[in-house]
Parts: C-alpha cells; structure tokens; sequence
C-alpha cells in the first residue's frame, strides 16, 4: 500500500520484499557514509527563471562554483551530495549539455563539473531523477516539450502523461550513463511503470556496475538504498530512525531538511536552522546505522542563505571532536552489539555507537540530559574497562551492576551531544547452544532464527497470538534475563491508524525443569514500544526450559499488515550480569 505523505510523496507501507542485494562493492562508499547534502537547485529557484537560457547565464555570472558545494559538503562532514535539478517542482532542468530535447538544458555542464570537484576531496555525487509529470505548468508556464522530443522520437509522445514523461526520463538515465562513468549513481523519486516495464533498473546495474540505486519512501528490491522522507511526529522530535521501517543490514537513508520550515529550495527566504533538531537527526540516525540526507536550500547563484551558510561554519567545528564516534561506527543496541540505546534514566534520550574495526569501543550520545547527575544505561552483557568524557578525555566516575551501566557525578552537559567514550572487554554471562522452538512460526522464518546469531534470518510468529517462544538450555542453569532484538521492520510509534509498532506488549516468562510443568509465571509485564536492545530482567533461578509468551504486541487491527506480527531477530538467555572489567 501506499500513502500519501504531506509534501505529496509517497510512501510503501506493505511489508519490505527480501532485497535483492544486501552486500556488493557498489554499496560500500554508502556504507562507510554518515550522510549527504541534499541540493534542490533549478529553474524555479528563486528568483523563478522560465527562460532556461537566461537561468544559465545568472548561474555563471553570479559566480556558481562546484568547489563551493564540496566544501559546505565537508563541513557537515558528509561524504556525497545528491543533486536534485530534474526535479518536478523546479522546471524539469538538466544542468548537462543533453542532446535530447523535452526540457531545459544547459550548455555549461554543471553536473561533469561537481563529479569532478567532489571526486578530488574524495566525495561522490548521486542524480536525482524524477518520474513525475504532474507539475509540467506549475507557475502557469510550461516546462515540457512534447513537440520537440516527438520530433527527436519520430512518434507522438506526450511528456504531460506518465507513459510519455516515462520515455523521456529513461533516455535521459541512459545519456547520463554514456556521459558520467565517475558518478555515484541515481536517487530516483519514486517508480515509473514505463522504467519497470523497460527492466530499467537491472539495466543501470548492468552498465554501470558502479552506480547506486536509491528510491524515495519506497523500498524497491533491486535498489541499494531506501530514503525516507521527512520524518516527524516522534518523541523526542529528533529521534528520526522511530519512523523507519526497514530493518538492517538493509540501506537506509533519511532526508530531511536543515531548515525545518520553507519549501525544499531556495524561495526567497532565510530560515533558522535548529541545531538541536538537525544534530540530533544526524546522531539518531548514525546510533542506527541510517544515512543523513540533509538538505539545504541553494540559491541561483549556488550559495547558501546566510542561516545554512552559518550552521555549516558551526557544524564544522562542533562535529571534529566527536567525529571518531560517528564515522567508521555502527549504531549501538541492534544487530553490530553496543550499549543499549533509547530512553534511560530520568528524562535522559540519546543514542549509542560502537566502532566497526573494534567492537568493545563504545560511544554515549546524550541528546537530552537526564534531571540528575546520574546515568544509567543497560550494558547488553558488556564488561565495562573505562568511561572518559570524549571531547574533554576527562576520566568519568561508573560503576556496573545488575545488568546497568551506571555513570556518576556528571554535569557541564553539552548542549547538543555529551559523547562518552566507552572502552569494553567483551560480553560476559551470555549462554550459547541454547536450542530455540516456538507454537507458531511462518514458512521460512522458524523459532532457530531467533537463536542462530544470525541478523539475516529472523522467527515470524505468522501472526499469531498468544505464541511462545521456548528456550532449552540443554541442562539447568541459572537464568537471570531475556535478551532480545525485534526485528526493526516498524516504526517505532502510532504514525497513523496503518503504521503502527509490530514490537512486543504483554508477556510472561515462564520457567521448567522438564519442559512440561511450568507452574505461574515466573514474570509478567509490558514491553515499551522502542528500537533496539530489550531485556526482561528475572529473579534469578534455576532451570533447562525458559518459555516467553507472548500475548500482546503494539499495533492496532486498524494497521492490517503490523496487526498482531511479530518477528525478532535474535534472543538469548543472560546467565549472569557482566561485572567491570576492572573488578
């Protein structure tokens, strides 16, 4: 199914198909990516030119420089830029000498140019593409030209109509292949059934293996990435990965923009940046392993209005310090181990990351302060050797207990992003070999997924509830908790009345010697609707068999797909809290 979203895209709400690809090369500069910089810049840039030629001239001699995008692009600390000019809304340009007439083309080549610049600081740039005819007399002007691209066709085609603006994007796809081997590849604003039936996409992978596929709202197969529009609604504002719905290792983008109100380019305006909101967007998303796609809003001439153009000279400085925790890192608390990130203690929110290279260097990221000068995070079986202030190197006084990391005596909190520096010594407590079995499961997706330390294979409950979910520890041994990693193929929080949380609510845990006898529930409570780590802490016993049932889950039967679905990832028994490594 899809909806429409409130800037008129749309977006995919049906459960994911299975990728198609999860791991090629092509991937791999957007995986070491923190994000981008998202740049809608045409025709219809303010002010507004009709005459493509005359936007031409007041781009060059206004002093446009690629030079000038790939050094804002740095100080935001992104690695690509995604350049947005055959966009609907802003007049259809091509900012490329083309050789097929229907739009405005420039004789200066803008694009050639940017690759160029962003290729030599070790950046990449992506081409927006649109498959949208519907704003061709926007402004009371006609952007298409259907005469002249039947004339270069030898056949009527009508550019108004999706058939026909869907034959002139595909030639345009494959002139932008023939002149830019070096580009990073298409960021494409929804499907056209013309592309579809064309087999457009496989073609693109076949000619240039290199290029990588991203669609807007919409998580089509065959593409790399999947972007996500403009996100709000969550608490706290700026946690945007709450309303992403796909799960890891899948690429996943969020596009949002930094001036968070106006239009998506430049229309005359100046507007505030909110650094709160825009550094913690871009933090949230690196604590879930999600691309940032910030967009600013370019004028004629290039530049950015006097409020990016500041945040940028900000974000440039501010980021340096703590840049070792976002880049070369994975987000923390899902399927790469970490600290368990989210809501902590007394009002504190923030999110955790861990390094790729090295998995027992942890990073805190404390967006929002807790009341107190305590923090409590769950450590997820870590054994804790240090804490240090990372932009200070200041030695922080902790302690762990009770499956807790708890740091003391804090204060002087940054206003935007307190980062500690957590260096670990593996995870301790953690029983393995435990065989797993369920009393329900969908074809495919059987209880031993959720045990096989594999995040590629995941249990489907096949909605059904109450179900259970069964542990045999092969002989009795202490339980202490339940660990577990749903499946992050939800939001997080009641978008809609269709897109709702398929995560756990009620649930009791029951405990047996012969797995026949389980007597009154050993625990029973409410799991939150949140991302991430989640663990049922029990009074420590002794047992072979640990059943989890499952009664409820959060999504309400008015969201068809989530209804009673359930899927996680990874579980596991917790033997023991870790204690410090310095103990």
């Amino acid at each position: 199914m899809r909806v429409s979203s409130s800037s008129g895209s749309t977006e995919n709400c049906s459960s994911a198909a299975k990728p198609l690809d999860l791991d090629n090369p092509r991937q791999d500069f957007l995986r070491g990516s923190v994000g981008g910089l998202f740049l809608h810049w045409g025709e219809r840039t303010a002010p507004a030119h009709t005459s493509c030629t005359g936007w031409e001239n007041d781009v060059t001699s206004g002093g446009w420089s690629p030079a000038y995008w790939v050094n804002e692009a740095l100080k935001l600390h992104t690695q690509y830029l995604v350049l947005a000019t055959f966009h609907s809304r802003l007049g259809y340009a091509r900012p490329w000498p083309s050789k097929i007439p229907g739009s405005c083309s420039t004789e200066r080549d803008f694009v050639g140019e940017l690759i160029t610049a962003a290729k030599a600081k070790g950046l990449k740039v992506i081409l927006y593409m649109t498959d949208d005819p519907q704003w061709h007399n926007e402004g009371g002007h006609e952007w298409l030209d259907s005469a002249a691209y039947s004339s270069y066709k030898g056949k009527t085609v009508d550019l108004t109509t999706r058939d026909g603006f869907g034959q002139f994007s595909y030639d345009n796809f494959f002139e932008v292949m023939d002149r830019y081997p070096d580009l990073g590849g298409f960021w494409i604003d929804n499907d056209n059934a013309y592309w579809e039936s064309h087999d457009l996409y496989a073609q693109i992978q076949r000619k240039r293996p290199s290029y990588t596929l991203s669609n807007n709202n919409e998580d089509t197969p065959i593409m790399d990435m999947i972007s996500n529009e403009q996100k709000t609604g969550m608490s706290p504002s700026y946690d945007y990965p709450q309303a992403t719905y796909t799960a890891q290792p899948r690429l996943t983008e969020a596009d949002f923009k930094l001036p968070s109100s106006g239009a998506w380019w430049y229309d005359g305006s100046n507007p505030a940046v909110d650094k709160m909101l825009t550094l913690g967007r871009l933090i949230t998303n690196a604590g879930s392993s999600v691309k940032a796609l910030m967009a600013e809003t370019a004028q004629v001439n290039g530049k950015f209005p006097s409020s990016q153009a500041a945040f940028n000279n900000f974000a440039d400085s501010y980021l340096d310090p703590i840049w070792e925790s976002l880049q070369g890192t994975e987000g923390g608390g899902y399927m790469y181990g970490g600290l368990k990130p989210g809501f902590w203690n007394d009002g504190a929110h923030g999110v955790t990351t861990v390094g790729k290279s090295d998995p027992n260097r942890q990073y805190v990221h404390v967006l929002t302060p807790p009341s107190t000068s305590t923090l409590r995070i769950r450590d997820n079986g870590y054994r804790v050797a240090s804490v240090t202030n990372l932009r200070t190197g200041a030695a922080i006084s902790w302690s762990q207990s009770g499956g807790v990391l708890t740091l003391n005596g804090l204060g002087n909190w940054d206003p935007y992003d307190t980062v500690f520096k957590v260096t670990t010594a593996g995870r301790q407590g953690i029983l393995s070999g435990v065989g797993v079995s369920a009393s329900a499961s969908a074809g495919g997706h059987g209880a031993s997924a959720a045990g096989d330390g594999d995040y590629l294979t995941y249990w489907d409950s096949n909605k059904t509830l109450p179900v259970n979910l069964t542990f045999d520890l092969g002989n009795s041994k202490k339980v202490q908790y339940i660990g577990l990693n749903q499946r992050e193929d939800s939001v997080a929080y009641a978008r809609s009345d269709t897109e709702q949380s398929a995560r756990i609510r009620g649930y009791k845990v029951f405990l047996s010697n012969d797995g026949t006898n389980w007597g009154s529930a050993a625990e029973t409570g409410e799991l939150p609707s949140r991302r991430g780590i989640q663990g049922i802490d029990l009074t420590a016993a002794n047992a072979r068999y640990v059943r989890l049932e499952i009664d409820t889950t959060w999504a309400a039967s008015s969201d068809s797909a989530r209804y009673k679905r359930l899927r996680i990832d990874e579980a596991w028994i917790g033997t023991a809290y870790a204690t410090g490594a310095s103990s």
